[in-house]
C-alpha cells in the first residue's frame, strides 16, 4: 500500500515497537569466548528499551522477554500480535563454524527480512537460528510439520514474505543505514532470509544480526557497555527515522490498527492474484513497457549506493535496462519494468546471480510504493 510521508501527525498516536531479544533460558544462542548470544541481545534490548522510552514521543516497548528466559518462536511472533504491535524487531548476534578459516576475523552487521533461500550460505544461518524450535516439546505439531533442518521445508516461505515486504524492507535498510553510520558496524547489507521468528507477524518485522560474536574484537564490541550503547542507538535512530518517513497515521476515528492491516493484506492477496490472472492473459510483459500514468509497475531492486554511479560503473555489471531512484541519502538501482508480479519473479532468479540480495519493488509514476 502507498504510505504517506508523515510530519507532525504520526505523533498522534501511540508507535507500539515490539522488542524481542533473540533465544534466553535454556537456548544460549551462538557462543563467544567470554559470553554469549542471549546475553548480548537481553542487554542491547534492554538500552533500546530506555531510549524509546525516554526520546521517542507517543512511543511504548514491548518485549517479549526482559529476563534470562527461554521464549518459543511461534510464542514471540503471536506476542506482537497480540500487543497490536506497529514493528517487531527480534536481536541476535551472529556466528560462523568454528572450521571456518574466517570463524575469528569475519565481521559485520546485517539486517534480516523474512524471504526466500538465495543461498546454501545464508540458508545455513537461517537453519541456525531456527534450530532452537527443536527444544520445544511436540513442535512437529506446534509448526505444522515444519523441520528446521530440511532445506525442503522452507519452499512455504515463498508466499509468506508478501505481507508487509515493502514497510519491513524499509525499516531494515533504515536500521541497517545506522548500524553502520551510529554504531560504526562493517556493512553487510539488508537480506531476505526465512526466520520462522517472523513468519505469522502481522506488522514490519526485522532481524538484526549485530556483529559477529565468534571474532572476539567484535564480542569484546558487543559485550562493553559502550559497545551495546552504540548499537541500541542505532537501532533506536533507524526505528526513528523509519516512523518518520513511513507510518501511516491513524487517528482515534479511524479503523484499529489491526483493522487497517487486515484491509491491506486482503488488498495485497487480491493484487498477488489479479496478477497471476495478468500473467496468464499475456504471457509478453518483458522490460521495454511503456506504463501509464498512476499503473503500478514492478521492479527489480538490486543495489545500494551511497553516491550516483556512472553508466558504465563495473558494479552495474553491463544490466540494461536499469533506473534508480533517490531515498535519504542513497541511490537505489533497478532493473526493468515488469506489469506483474509474477514476470518480474521469472526475471528476478536471473538477477540474483549476480546480485543475491535483489528483491522485487512497486512503483507508481515513478515512486517507489512503501
Amino acid at each position: 500500500m502507498l504510505l504517506p510521508v508523515v510530519s507532525r501527525a504520526e505523533t498522534d498516536r501511540e508507535f507500539v515497537v515490539m522488542i524481542d531479544p533473540g533465544h534466553g533460558g535454556k537456548d544460549a544462542g551462538a557462543l563467544g569466548r567470554r559470553t554469549n548470544e542471549k546475553t548480548i541481545n537481553l542487554a542491547v534490548a534492554k538500552k533500546l528499551r530506555k531510549l524509546i522510552e525516554s526520546d521517542m514521543k507517543n512511543a511504548r516497548v514491548e518485549m517479549t522477554r526482559d529476563g534470562d528466559f527461554f521464549v518459543p518462536l511461534k510464542g514471540r511472533s503471536e506476542m506482537a500480535n497480540r500487543k497490536h504491535a506497529d514493528i517487531f524487531v527480534s536481536i541476535h548476534a551472529n556466528s560462523i563454524d568454528k572450521k571456518s578459516p574466517l570463524h575469528n576475523t569475519i565481521n559485520g552487521a546485517a539486517v534480516y527480512t523474512l524471504g526466500l533461500r538465495k543461498s546454501d550460505t545464508n540458508l545455513s544461518l537461517a537453519m541456525r537460528e531456527n534450530e532452537v524450535i527443536k527444544l520445544e516439546p511436540d513442535y512437529t505439531t506446534t509448526y505444522e510439520g515444519f523441520d528446521p533442518s530440511s532445506a525442503e521445508s522452507y519452499i512455504a516461505f515463498e508466499m509468506m514474505q508478501l505481507t508487509n515486504m515493502d514497510q519491513s524492507i524499509a525499516l531494515a535498510e533504515a536500521v541497517q543505514n545506522e548500524l553502520v553510520r551510529t554504531a560504526g558496524r562493517k556493512n553487510n547489507g539488508v537480506r531476505q532470509e526465512p526466520f520462522w521468528v517472523l513468519v505469522g507477524t502481522t506488522m514490519p518485522a526485522i532481524l538484526v544480526e549485530l556483529d559477529f560474536i565468534c571474532n572476539p574484537a567484535m564480542e569484546k564490541f558487543m559485550a562493553s557497555e559502550s559497545g551495546q550503547q552504540k548499537l541500541a542507538l542505532a537501532i533506536f535512530r533507524g526505528i526513528e527515522r523509519y516512523r518518520k518517513n513511513t507510518v501511516k497515521s491513524v487517528d482515534k476515528a479511524s479503523p484499529t490498527t489491526s483493522d487497517v492491516r487486515k484491509a491491506e493484506r486482503q488488498t495485497a492477496q487480491r493484487e498477488i492474484e489479479a496478477d497471476k490472472k495478468a500473467a496468464t492473459v499475456e504471457k509478453k510483459t518483458r522490460t521495454d513497457i511503456t506504463p501509464s500514468k498512476g499503473q503500478i509497475i514492478y521492479k527489480i531492486q538490486f543495489l545500494t549506493s551511497p553516491t550516483k554511479l556512472r553508466n558504465k560503473d563495473s558494479r552495474l555489471k553491463g544490466l540494461f535496462p536499469i533506473d534508480f531512484y533517490k531515498d535519504g541519502g542513497s541511490f537505489k538501482y533497478t532493473y526493468g519494468t515488469y506489469r506483474t508480479q509474477p514476470d518480474a519473479a521469472s526475471d528476478l532468479k536471473k538477477i540474483k546471480k549476480r546480485f543475491p540480495d535483489a528483491f522485487i519493488i512497486r512503483t507508481r509514476d515513478g515512486k517507489r510504493i512503501k
